[in-house]
């Protein structure tokens, strides 16, 4: 059952891949376009939520970040707190090389990234930016280009890419959630506690979680905090126990009803309000500015040295071993696919470089997540399709050897 809700998962993330690409792309093509001006100005226009006494007014693209962006990390916490008590990352023995190899894709890209900058005379703000994997690309790829690889290859990116979710999850609370309004903060922490104990306790029907959820929301919104943050807070107390009734997890229930949505909706909407990038103007000082070539270089450079290498001494130092059934080479096409970090790296860039959507340090941000992710993708793509051509041929030559 756990293996089915698994790669259940990996597929509709995999197939998402390709929406998430044509959302990219259409921005790109939008944004330089006669109708850019259009674009940019719906991404600024603000809306009110007004629910009774609930009173919200935020721009497009504020409500997408804060917004949307929330259920995703809802999903993420939920996925999360599955693998630590029922899936892969319940086995320690299965979590070493995963997490070194996430851990490595997290330091190594940040010293590439204060390398360029402290070498150019760049901002050093942006040195969290390239420690991200967007799991539903990175897998897209995957999905493409490792057909005929091992399985657990898949299960070791997955691992991998929570890993460095969480960590992307963790530098966000400890670097981007200055100036909290404390009052409606402590609503947010009685909330998650009283939840926590109801759900210990009693069945809670589905339609509370979801009020608990959107309060928990608007609070945190008002508080300043980032929501990301409290939505993982919140998948924490979601149940993982089943019904006495049908048998049914909540927690498994809330992953199968809200992926689809975060996979084809949510996280396409986010890239199609982030990565649209006018070239207009654009000189060539700007293409090649520290931020883009620290970002890009970290993501490309950084992410496959520091999965790779942490494997390999995991490995080496005997506390970890590699997916079973794989090759160095096949790992190391998954290390680099590791770079591909789009909407996560576009989110954390936002955070980092506040303002404008258009602002000089916003389309650096985008220029060096994109060229990076690209070239990460590409060159993935075609390790590990020359990886499964070597796989295939030694199949096929396996019973001529024996003869």
């Amino acid at each position: 059952m756990a293996r089915k809700i698994t790669l259940d998962f990996l597929r509709t993330e995999a197939a998402s891949g390709a929406v998430l690409g044509l959302a990219a792309l259409a921005a790109l093509v939008i944004a330089n376009s006669p109708l850019s001006a259009t674009y940019f100005a719906w991404l600024k226009s603000e809306h009110i939520l007004q629910l009774g006494p609930l009173l919200l007014e935020l721009t497009i693209s504020e409500w997408i970040k804060e917004g949307l962006m929330a259920v995703f990390f809802l999903v993420v916490g939920l996925e999360i707190k599955y693998e630590i008590l029922r899936g892969e990352l319940s086995d320690p023995k299965k979590l070493a090389t995963p997490v070194l190899a996430a851990l490595g894709g997290m330091v190594a890209p940040a010293l590439v990234y204060l390398a360029v900058s402290g070498a150019a005379g760049g901002p050093h703000g942006g040195w969290p930016i390239p420690l991200a994997t967007d799991i539903a690309f990175a897998l897209a790829v995957f999905a493409v280009a490792a057909r005929r690889l091992p399985s657990s290859l898949r299960v070791f990116l997955l691992t991998l890419a929570i890993v460095d979710d969480l960590g992307a999850i963790a530098l966000i609370a400890l670097l981007f959630s200055s100036g909290v309004v404390w009052q409606p903060l402590i609503w947010v922490v009685g909330l998650l506690l009283a939840g926590g104990v109801a759900a210990r306790r009693w069945k809670v029907p589905a339609p509370f979680w979801v009020l608990g959820f959107g309060l928990v929301w608007y609070l945190t919104v008002l508080s300043g905090l980032s929501t990301s943050l409290t939505a993982v807070a919140f998948a924490a107390i979601v149940p993982v126990n089943g019904r006495r009734r049908d048998g049914q997890i909540p927690l498994q229930e809330a992953m199968h009803d809200l992926h689809p949505w975060v996979a084809y909706l949510v996280l396409p909407l986010f890239a199609f309000a982030k990565a649209g990038v006018s070239f207009a103007g654009l000189t060539l000082e700007q293409a090649f500015a520290p931020l883009v070539i620290g970002v890009a270089l970290g993501l490309f450079v950084g992410k496959q040295v520091g999965v790779f290498g942490a494997a390999w001494l995991a490995s080496a130092l005997k506390i970890g071993r590699r997916p079973t059934g794989s090759t160095w080479l096949e790992l190391y096409g998954v290390s680099l696919l590791c770079g591909v970090g789009f909407t996560m790296s576009l989110f954390i860039g936002v955070l980092a470089f506040p303002g404008a959507i258009d602002s000089p340090q916003q389309v650096e941000v985008k220029l060096g997540v994109l060229g990076g992710s690209f070239l990460s993708a590409v060159i993935g793509a075609a390790v590990l399709a020359f990886a499964g051509r070597r796989r295939k041929e030694s199949v096929v030559d396996a019973p001529d050897t024996a003869r």
